[in-house]
């Protein structure tokens, strides 16, 4: 892939550079986020590794202005901050992935790999519809007509998932590679269980199940009723 790293951190920098060139990927190095960004709206960028303190912009306002001019790049945020709402935070703004530091090289290389496999579906900054069911994938809010729906963050990306690829099939085998890429511990019955609440959710709010079941294939995003 053609990898932009935006790291002040020279002592992390130079290790990365290495190490991702010696898996093959192309890597040009920024220190400033805002060369970083001039970089990134100048095109030929598959993926854009940011560090989130950077001087110029940090790397959720990179993100954001990414994402504002709907460019067609992964987003992977490495940073020190690991407090949940930091995570809450960089994901909203628009980043594909998150990497707390201290990291293994071995996991930054899994997930790019996982990232790699989304390629063929870039960031969409729009908001998804399925009749009066509304995503806003920015804020990760959906709505039915006028009535959040409290879906937890996973609920949330399994909803868009479907929204994103109307009358797709996709077995429960799938979906767990796309969506729980790096959770070990995560199984079939993991899909099955997150599927089950968020269909009990949309219930509750008077939706109708926009999922149809296809026995012993999978499921896909039914017809508007």
């Amino acid at each position: 892939m053609r990898i932009l790293l935006a790291e002040d951190d020279k002592l992390l920098a130079e290790p990365l550079l290495d190490y991702l060139q010696r898996e093959n990927h192309v890597v040009s190095w920024f220190s400033d986020g805002t060369l970083a960004l001039e970089a990134l709206l100048a095109g030929g960028f598959e993926l854009a590794l940011l560090d989130w303190m950077l001087p110029g912009l940090d790397g959720t306002e990179i993100v954001k202005e990414v994402r504002r001019r709907q460019l067609p790049l992964l987003v992977l945020m490495l940073t020190a901050r690991d407090a949940l709402e930091d995570v809450v935070i960089g994901l909203r703004a628009g980043a594909d992935d998150y990497l707390v530091k201290p990291f293994r090289m071995m996991e930054l290389a899994a997930r790019i790999r996982s990232l790699e496999r989304r390629s063929v579906q870039p960031y969409r900054g729009d908001c998804p519809k399925w009749g009066e069911l509304v995503l806003d994938a920015e804020a990760g809010l959906a709505c039915w007509g006028p009535q959040p729906l409290g879906l937890t963050s996973k609920e949330f990306q399994l909803l868009e998932w479907f929204l994103r690829h109307p009358g797709q099939l996709f077995s429960r085998a799938r979906l767990l590679d796309q969506l729980w890429p790096l959770e070990a511990e995560a199984g079939e019955e993991t899909v099955k269980t997150h599927l089950n609440n968020l269909r009990r959710k949309l219930r509750q709010a008077g939706v109708p199940d926009p999922i149809e079941t296809i026995h012993g294939q999978g499921y896909r995003l039914g017809p508007v009723r």
